[in-house]
């Protein structure tokens, strides 16, 4: 196996991000994809990252692998590497080699680990809502209502896309139109609240891609897709928090 990154950063900021919600998981590397399928500690958020054998400059991959790491340990590594440096992983003995060069060579070796926990399954989704939108309206509008309270609500219709929190005494509301740049598609009214605290890790994904696609209905799983055509996708999909008054 040998896989070179031109331009690492996309890399980088995917992994970082994925390390806010998961600590060790597998990548799983095939002739077409390198992509990871992993839940989330609290098995509240499941995050799906794929990235195609056409974002790498070079994609070497004789035989299917599965390959278990520490994000927090490679993350660190992909924190060295600079705009300019050309990034090569490869499989060497039982340690994952991770290669930047530019000027000089610098290697890091990571060790492979074991990892018992079952392969994860993508659950199938059938949303009512759907929405496109810019990703940094997305981001903006998540870190406006949370100086306000733990939970973000979002309610769509046909027209619009109200995100809001409610705190004691106060409350925040932001209303995005179903106009330029904004494509909404809605089955009658629907309305579902999510953990602030989540959302807040997965609008980071902005830094990844122009336009965010978000999935949900009434009380149910909100889905936050990421994808730049040919290079990446990341997406999330976070549990619904539920009232029980």
């Amino acid at each position: 196996m040998k896989l070179t990154l031109a331009e690492p950063k996309l890399l980088k900021e995917s992994v970082s991000i994925i390390s806010e919600l998961v600590t060790e998981t597998r990548f799983k590397i095939t002739k077409d994809v390198v992509e990871l399928i992993a839940m989330d500690p609290a098995n509240v958020a499941m995050v799906i990252f794929k990235m195609p054998s056409s974002s790498f400059a070079e994609y070497v991959v004789e035989e299917d692998a599965n390959i278990a790491i520490n994000l927090a340990n490679f993350k660190q590594v992909l924190r060295r590497a600079k705009t300019k440096d050309v990034l090569t992983l490869e499989i060497d003995e039982n340690k994952l080699k991770v290669t930047l060069k530019e000027k000089n060579t610098r290697t890091f070796f990571l060790p492979l680990i074991d990892l018992e926990e079952k392969e994860q399954r993508v659950p199938q989704l059938t949303s009512k809502v759907e929405v496109e939108m810019d990703s940094q309206m997305l981001s903006d509008s998540i870190e406006d209502v949370d100086i306000v309270g733990e939970s973000v609500t979002f309610a769509a219709t046909e027209e619009s896309l109200i995100i809001s929190a409610s705190g004691d005494l106060t409350k925040a509301e932001v209303v995005i139109k179903n106009e330029d740049g904004v494509k909404i598609t809605a089955e009658g009214e629907q309305k579902s609240k999510y953990s602030i605290e989540y959302l807040k890790k997965m609008i980071q994904g902005s830094k990844l891609a122009e336009k965010a696609h978000i999935k949900f209905s009434n009380d149910y799983p909100l889905t936050l897709e990421f994808k730049e055509l040919n290079k990446l996708s990341l997406t999330f999909i976070l549990a619904p928090r539920v009232d029980n008054d």
